[in-house]
């Protein structure tokens, strides 16, 4: 089993097309070819975490944040990036990320795992991401064969005076061009347009309910002890039941509009700062629960993806917490 295969399992739950710009997801350091000994999985990968996988055997270790966010110009060991790059190459560990394209999915993705442990249910993506396009195939033959195997593949063609039409999100296009070139239909025979349709499946954030309304300081203390947070830093209670929850793991206060939009009763989330809280106009209660701890249960996630699909090597959650937070 090489590393490419567990790159590969996993840029089909989390298609890299799906990161941010900013982003940096991917393999970072390491050969796709090298034989997996182990794999080591955690929030951050930092030199602490590299001693952990030389300790356990992994060569691969599977991180939910870049080490790199940005170009490195000097390899002199002066700041932790640096040495965790150095020391990732000199024991021939691999580093992958696989970050924003995870919190972007709807399913088996970050916030997924997120609402899953706060009990939401009637989830959708709290803002989708503008990623739709259409294949459209000319001088069509009908075909029951092709359109059979596109909707057991989960796309819905259109069809109309010999004309095919078939939205996908962009991470869904190259499943969608092997099933039409396993039909013979080449790229002269279709165009690939643009559509301002929104996905389902990919965007930022999520909302949800909870199966019963509960009071607010009840919430907030089970939200507490469930997501396992030395503090919440919230705005003041509204005096009302919370009932529709809106979530993002990580840095969400970009999503303050739409949670207000969607009438959440409450927007939990980590990262924001002491003037953004003001946003909050008494229309929502913001709860900031840490970045780390928004983030903390993604190790079981990915952990529970590879275990149900690679038994060929060893697979261990990191012992370590990299929170660099401290709460007294």
């Amino acid at each position: 089993m090489q590393i490419r295969d567990v790159i590969n399992f996993l840029e089909k739950i989390a298609p890299p097309v799906y990161q941010e710009s900013y982003d940096n997801s991917g393999l970072i350091v390491g050969n796709r070819q090298a034989e997996v000994t182990g794999v080591l999985i955690c929030l951050d990968s930092t030199e602490a975490i590299l001693d952990e996988a030389i300790e356990k055997g992994c060569n691969l270790v599977v991180a939910h944040h870049p080490i790199v966010f940005k170009g490195l110009k000097t390899f002199t060991g002066t700041n932790y990036v640096e040495r965790t790059v150095i020391k990732a190459i000199k024991n021939d560990i691999a580093i992958y990320a696989i970050h924003t394209n995870l919190d972007n999915v709807y399913a088996k993705g970050v916030n997924e795992q997120f609402a899953a442990k706060l009990g939401l249910v009637n989830t959708r993506i709290l803002a989708p991401k503008r990623l739709r396009k259409i294949v459209e195939i000319w001088e069509f033959q009908p075909n029951l064969e092709l359109t059979e195997e596109l909707s057991q593949a989960g796309f819905y063609p259109d069809t109309a005076e010999r004309q095919l039409r078939i939205p996908f999100d962009v991470g869904e296009k190259g499943i969608l061009l092997n099933i039409l070139d396993k039909h013979g239909i080449k790229n002269n025979h279709y165009q690939i347009i643009s559509s301002e349709n929104v996905s389902t499946k990919v965007g930022a954030g999520m909302i949800g309910e909870l199966p019963q309304p509960m009071q607010e300081m009840k919430f907030l203390k089970f939200l507490k002890n469930t997501m396992q947070t030395g503090c919440i830093r919230h705005t003041a209670l509204l005096g009302k039941p919370i009932k529709k929850v809106a979530i993002c793991g990580g840095s969400g206060s970009f999503l303050l509009r739409q949670a207000i939009q969607h009438k959440a009763d409450i927007f939990i989330t980590g990262d924001f700062k002491y003037h953004e809280f003001f946003d909050a106009e008494n229309r929502i209660i913001i709860a900031d629960i840490g970045h780390f701890e928004s983030e903390q249960f993604t190790i079981d996630l990915l952990f529970k993806h590879l275990s149900n699909n690679f038994s060929n090597f060893a697979l261990h959650c990191t012992d370590l917490t990299t929170n660099p937070v401290q709460y007294l």
